[in-house]
């Protein structure tokens, strides 16, 4: 057996000695589909109920477990979650923001909340249209911490 390196090992980064900041992240993807199903999806009379709003609470609640799905991730106190929707020429356009006072960022729950939102969606159209796709998952912008601003 290889001999484990301690700098090689899974661990939490320690975020104590941070200075609490108020910290922002804002994270997209795409749902594709062909422009019946997204004309089914925004007039919000899919047979099984408004996609939108559900994906919405569902986006939500995802940020809100994001260390419970990401192993290494802080469990941290959230501020406030936005998940919104646009018309993109492929589909449907998420987009989540984060909001926090802590120790450490909050880019991994704006992008669990894009993608959990962009799955609840999936599921709800699925059975109208097999070749639905979820791409384009990304951070688009993060401020806060000793980093700064970053922007896509």
């Amino acid at each position: 057996m290889k001999e484990r390196h301690p700098e090689s090992e899974a661990r939490m980064v320690d975020v104590t000695s941070k200075q609490v900041t108020v910290r922002e992240a804002k994270a997209g993807c795409v749902v594709k589909m062909t422009p019946e199903t997204r004309a089914l999806v925004t007039s919000r009379v899919l047979p099984k109920g408004d996609a939108l709003e559900v994906a919405r609470v569902a986006g939500i609640m995802a940020a809100k477990k994001t260390s419970e799905l990401i192993p290494l991730c802080h469990p941290i106190s959230l501020g406030s979650v936005e998940v919104s929707f646009d018309d993109h020429d492929e589909g449907i356009a998420i987009q989540a923001i984060v909001r926090t006072a802590e120790r450490t960022g909050v880019e991994m729950e704006a992008l669990t909340a894009t993608v959990v939102a962009a799955l609840t969606v999936y599921d709800m159209v699925k059975g109208i249209e097999r070749g639905v796709e979820v791409g384009e998952v990304r951070l688009l912008a993060k401020s806060g911490g000793r980093s700064g601003r970053w922007a896509r």
